[in-house]
């Protein structure tokens, strides 16, 4: 596959419900990105002549009209950074048209469609998924405005397929598939600014994801759910107690450190079951320790005991300047395992922000014999200067973290959690 890898938005709603005019809102806010959208009607089967026979007994609102695995290969080949050919769909004589669509690569390609969500094949392609929710009413009115303007229909024939096909559909595949939304935006008459200017700035947050990913190949963010992003929202609440704080940041921490050792080497190793059958699996490779950056870095130590139970524990001080401009942070403390030079480390340390703190613990590291390869830098939350600057000083390390945030401002990472060691230890 190629390097190049697209965010996918999956948009879905009932029949008329705006989700093409929502597309159209988010593409304008993404006007520094290459954007494509794809319409879910573009991939409609055509009608065998029985079915055409008998169109007005036809449901084009079930998930069987659609070809669905044509719509997959066309997002995966988008994805891959090979260009497509999208059908165009005839909706009078129900029939695709000879002709194609040419559609090339993007950063960004949004499928817009009633069953985008209800699919799970197409749903699990999507990095965002979103549910335009209108009305029922205002949707049946702007559809029969649309089927006649557009399609060649009458009222009467648009009220009959709606009342037999359209609202059952709604009812039993459409309105479900709302709760795989990761965004549900209430629309009507005027346009959700709030909603898609939220919509569109967590885009660019993850496009930038997206890119530093494409760029920088020992970078490792944890996979995202509703689990972690209900958490990470709990500990950048300013109003959070700290005994909450403490509790979600060491879920997070666990999290973070239960990726990282998926990164250290294994070995066989063939254990006999209490039944007497003989199971083959993996253990730890010997020598490892983990190293904290005093004194934010120390609240993941109890999450690496909780999983290397007797590992060994170093410390590292280095002064942080306030100050963005201060690229050489003073080494006061560093107390290491002697022979840390045969182990593999894991550094670690809540945020990187921007990197001067974290190059300076690895200079350490590897003045004291530690291959390159040896170290994996653990972090909560990152900001794009600390990842560009770890990453490509060091290319054959890993950062593993759990969400990057915007930028560093003010000496502070942005949107962040403020000074995490502050409300971790409450001092």
């Amino acid at each position: 596959m190629s390097e190049r890898t697209a965010f996918i938005i999956g948009v879905a709603g009932g029949t008329a419900s705006g989700k093409t005019t929502v597309c159209e809102e988010i593409v304008n806010r993404l006007n520094e990105q290459c954007v494509v959208m794809l319409s879910q009607d573009s991939f409609y089967r055509g009608l065998t002549p029985e079915e055409e026979a008998n169109v007005k007994e036809y449901n084009f609102d079930h998930p069987s009209a659609f070809d669905e695995d044509l719509i997959i290969d066309t997002i995966c080949k988008l994805r891959a950074g090979q260009g497509v050919e999208v059908p165009i769909y005839d909706f009078e004589r129900h029939q695709r048209a000879e002709e194609t669509t040419r559609v090339n690569p993007a950063d960004v390609i949004i499928l817009e469609g009633i069953l985008v969500l209800h699919m799970e094949r197409i749903r699990e392609l999507c990095n965002m998924k979103v549910f335009v929710d209108t009305d029922d009413d205002l949707r049946l009115a702007r559809r029969i405005q649309r089927d006649i303007a557009d399609r060649g229909r009458d009222v009467r024939g648009v009220i009959s397929q709606y009342t037999r096909f359209v609202k059952p559909a709604f009812d039993t595949f459409v309105s479900p598939s709302k709760r795989y939304a990761d965004v549900i935006i209430p629309w009507g008459n005027n346009t959700n600014v709030v909603a898609i200017d939220l919509i569109s700035q967590h885009i660019q947050s993850k496009l930038c994801q997206h890119e530093l990913k494409r760029v920088h190949h020992n970078l490792q963010v944890i996979r995202s759910n509703f689990q972690i992003r209900g958490m990470h929202t709990i500990i950048r609440d300013r109003t959070t107690s700290r005994s909450d704080f403490v509790f979600y940041s060491d879920r997070l921490l666990r999290l973070v450190v239960e990726a990282g050792l998926g990164f250290l080497p294994f070995r066989e190793k063939v254990v006999q079951t209490p039944v007497g059958d003989w199971y083959v699996g993996l253990e730890f490779a010997r020598k490892l320790c983990g190293v904290a950056l005093i004194r934010s870095g120390e609240a993941m130590e109890t999450a690496l005991r909780d999983c290397c139970k007797g590992i060994k524990i170093g410390k590292i001080l280095v002064h942080r300047s306030a100050a963005d401009d201060i690229d050489q942070p003073d080494m006061i403390y560093e107390r290491l395992p002697a022979d840390i030079a045969d182990r593999h480390v894991l550094l670690m340390d809540p945020i990187l922000g921007t990197g001067n703190t974290a190059t300076q613990a690895i200079e350490l590291l590897l003045s004291k014999g530690v291959p390159e390869t040896n170290i994996l830098f653990l972090t909560l939350i990152s900001a794009p200067p600390g990842i560009r600057k770890v990453c490509t000083l060091y290319p054959n390390l890993k950062v593993i973290t759990s969400e990057i945030d915007d930028d560093v401002a003010g000496g502070s990472v942005r949107p962040g959690v403020g000074e995490f060691g502050d409300r971790y230890y409450s001092s």
